[in-house]
């Protein structure tokens, strides 16, 4: 067995009472946050027991936080830390804009069917929530709440929590089927499975989509008026909802099109954003800002939640290496009619498709490398 986790997302019914109260102390622990973070930046120290001798008694006096609320902002401000230092590689001050308060499983917070308990700076309240699709999560033998996240989104309050369960591990030797799955933008996935079948995603009206909300975003630019910014931050957090969403119904869509056992072959895109330059500056926003990654996540987890597995491979020479004789040439490939031509054998094929082909073939190969009696391979 192995432990998945995902994020379950409520919505939290408040008063004008509650509203207040959460409000006021989320104001407060992120204002702790930024007072930690700045300690941090001078410092460079990042260890929460010497943090917590120096600054413990600060937290509790100066912003009257509760001794669970302090040691929590000493973790929040110690993880953003810990993240731009693996990101960026440098000391970059984070700030703490948004309102938010991050809570200890039966410490700041519990959850029962009908109730949502939470520690505030002037005590403990409990508030109703909107339990769609949690009754399951209640099963405390199967299902662990982590350190969730309150946060606040247009006067509206929702929690972020993490479930942990097991979930049966996927091995090699049980794969019966592989996919190669190509990411791009004419069609959001070109794939190629074992049984010798291709199947597309279109991208043409989501690029359609985001054009239109590129050009919103344009002229709401250049008004610079505040209801003009009010009215941008909304479209870009529509856009957003959008995107994930589609990324959701993609990934669903792939998993469950597909037996157990699995073996989903990726490319390893670390570093596509990097490739900004080689690209026309008018052709950038279309060509690196769709969320491959969040894809990618969102298809990992639903994939061990089908006993599946997925894998990334070298993306190089994908589009360029002719499947049925191995010959690779930049010339095989034609990107303005995405037409793939062997130079050498003649085959002909949608370069995504080849794309798709490709990593199809390392996934056979991936199983070979590890010893796995390949039973997947279509004649």
């Amino acid at each position: 067995m192995e432990q998945l986790t995902i994020t379950a997302k409520i919505q939290v019914i408040t008063s004008e009472t509650d509203r207040e109260l959460l409000n006021e102390t989320m104001s407060v622990y992120r204002a702790a946050c930024n007072y930690v973070a700045n300690f941090i930046f001078l410092t460079h120290n990042l260890k929460q027991f010497s943090l917590n001798k120096v600054l413990y008694s600060t937290l509790r006096e100066k912003y009257g936080l509760k001794s669970q609320m302090a040691q929590s902002v000493l973790k929040t401000v110690i993880a953003r830390y810990k993240t731009i230092l693996e990101n960026q590689k440098e000391w970059i001050r984070p700030t703490f804009k948004k309102l938010q308060y991050d809570l200890v499983w039966n410490r700041d917070y519990s959850l029962t069917q009908d109730r949502f308990s939470v520690n505030t700076l002037k005590g403990r309240i409990k508030l109703s929530y909107f339990s769609d699709a949690m009754e399951k999560c209640f099963d405390s033998n199967t299902y662990k709440f982590g350190t969730a996240k309150l946060v606040n989104k247009h006067g509206k309050y929702f929690l972020h929590i993490p479930v942990t369960y097991d979930v049966p591990e996927s091995q090699l030797v049980d794969i019966c089927n592989v996919v190669g799955i190509d990411r791009g933008i004419n069609f959001l996935t070109a794939t190629y499975d074992s049984r010798g079948k291709s199947n597309f995603v279109s991208g043409k009206a989501i690029k359609h989509k985001r054009a239109k909300y590129s050009k919103a975003r344009k002229a709401l630019q250049q008004r610079k008026t505040p209801s003009s910014r009010r009215r941008l931050k909304a479209i870009g957090q529509r856009e957003n909802r959008w995107i994930h969403d589609i990324n959701h119904q993609v990934s669903k869509a792939l998993v469950e099109s597909n037996p157990k056992h699995t073996l989903f072959v990726l490319e390893d895109l670390t570093g596509v954003r990097n490739a900004t330059e080689k690209v026309r500056i008018k052709d950038r926003y279309v060509s690196v800002s769709w969320t491959f990654y969040d894809l990618e996540q969102k298809l990992t987890y639903k994939a061990k939640q089908n006993e599946s597995t997925v894998i990334k491979v070298d993306p190089a020479y994908t589009s360029q290496c002719c499947p049925k004789c191995g010959h690779t040439e930049k010339a095989n490939r034609n990107k303005n009619t995405h037409l793939f031509t062997c130079k050498t054998c003649g085959y002909q094929s949608n370069d995504d498709r080849i794309a798709a082909m490709n990593l199809y073939r390392m996934g056979i190969n991936y199983l070979v490398d590890n010893q796995v009696p390949s039973t997947v391979t279509k004649e």
